[in-house]
């Protein structure tokens, strides 16, 4: 009798913590939010800003907050410093909002940003050049590490690109691949159409756009994050042998549209109006903190995550500070955003600091070669990049994740079975 005893007891602990669980991550049972001081926080910021709206200070002291930062720049710093502004922070600083952060691509996403930003718009002194990042952090993958080399041995004997003689394409296997799969050819088709779609010119606009660009960028958006990145990833750092192959995968953006503008804007107004919008500004902060160059580590990224640098690159596609290659040169992978720092006056060193984490970033570089390389992550040096950067060595095979071995890749052509990779399709 003892021991069923103990299991009913058990079990019914278990009960309990499930439903104290459930209770303060929904707020569905409960009469009134935790108290902040032995409250571990809720998984994103929406939940957090409705577990505040149940506390009165907390709630009120929200509000006060959100007309805070209303207003333009200079009303919004003045607005800042005021006493009332100050108090309403200091008690926002301890409640859920201040923990919480956001998951890429949730459902309720713009919501969660703005909440989050409500909060951390305040405890920044100014404008500064780097901001904390939203997002919960990017965890590193192995499987993410190797991705450009998966295939089965006999899919690689059925690769155009493993004849002897033949030309080889990656950039062109990674769109064949992409056809094989309906939503990433209905998808990609989609923002090819939109974004190609010359708009007709207007009387009196003289600098009216030449395509649709918000929509462009908004197509662009949806692709990569409704594409899973076995299938989106391979189109944007596919590695190329030649010039043709380096153009294909500049134009994957079709950068006409979504990239370039008319006339180059200054670095430092881009990055004003990417701040401007939550979503922007989220994307570019996430940049930051994942693509930072970092001296201690061999691959020049933090913890020497790829993956979290080419997330938060991709994130960025189809914003106000869209970056791409900035030519077809296949060896010297060079990246920028479409502004210049000329006649920037006295806040000229700020702006190139700015242009060179995308121009001089060897983190990112790093990372996009070692995805198209099928590196396993560290050869390449984390030093400023020279003139011309090449490829990592190989130095081991990567494990498949299928049950036969792969050998070992001789050749920078690392995407040419992915068109007949129907595994990774489905």
């Amino acid at each position: 009798m003892e021991g069923p005893h103990k299991d009913r007891n058990s079990n019914m602990c278990v009960c309990v913590c499930v439903c104290v669980c459930v209770c303060l991550l929904r707020c569905v049972t409960c009469s009134a939010p935790p108290p902040a001081a032995g409250w571990a926080g809720p998984p994103d910021c929406v939940q957090a800003s409705e577990l505040c709206n149940q506390d009165g200070q907390c709630s009120s002291r929200f509000r006060i907050m959100r007309q805070c930062l209303s207003g333009g720049e200079r009303e919004r710093s003045a607005m800042l410093g005021s006493r009332e502004c100050r108090g309403a922070l200091e008690v926002l600083q301890d409640s859920p909002l201040y923990r919480c952060r956001c998951r890429r691509a949730m459902k309720r996403e713009l919501q969660c940003l703005q909440s989050y930003w409500s909060i951390h718009t305040g405890l920044a002194a100014g404008e500064e050049f780097y901001e904390t990042s939203p997002y919960e952090p990017i965890h590193f993958s192995e499987e993410f590490r190797h991705a450009s080399i998966i295939s089965d041995s006999s899919l690689s004997r059925m690769s155009p690109c493993s004849e002897a003689g033949k030309p080889c394409n990656p950039c062109l296997d990674a769109a064949k691949a992409c056809n094989l799969n309906e939503t990433c050819k209905r998808l990609r088709s989609a923002y090819n159409s939109i974004c190609s779609k010359t708009t007709p010119p207007q009387p009196g606009s003289p600098n009216q756009e030449p395509c649709s660009r918000k929509r462009c960028q908004k197509a662009l958006r949806q692709f990569f994050e409704r594409v899973p990145w076995e299938l989106s990833y391979p189109l944007l750092f596919c590695s190329c042998p030649d010039q043709a192959c380096a153009e294909r995968r500049r134009r994957t953006i079709v950068p006409s549209c979504s990239h370039q503008e008319r006339h180059r804007p200054n670095c430092l107004e881009l990055r004003r109006t990417c701040r401007s919008d939550v979503l922007c500004r989220s994307r570019l902060a996430d940049f930051h903190l994942n693509c930072q160059v970092t001296p201690h580590t061999v691959s020049g990224c933090p913890h020497d995550n790829h993956r979290g640098c080419l997330m938060s690159y991709v994130g960025l596609i189809g914003s106000d500070v869209t970056p791409n290659y900035s030519d077809n040169s296949p060896s010297n992978i060079t990246l920028s955003l479409w502004c210049s720092c000329r006649g920037g006056g006295p806040q000229e060193e700020e702006c190139e600091a700015f242009h060179r984490d995308f121009t001089h970033n060897s983190c990112l570089r790093n990372a996009i070669l070692s995805f198209g390389y099928g590196s396993d992550g560290g050869p390449v040096p984390a030093t400023e990049p020279a003139s011309t950067f090449p490829p990592p060595v190989i130095s081991k095979p990567a494990p498949s994740f299928h049950s036969n071995a792969i050998k070992p890749l001789d050749t920078a052509c690392v995407f040419s079975t992915c068109a007949n990779l129907q595994v990774s399709l489905t």
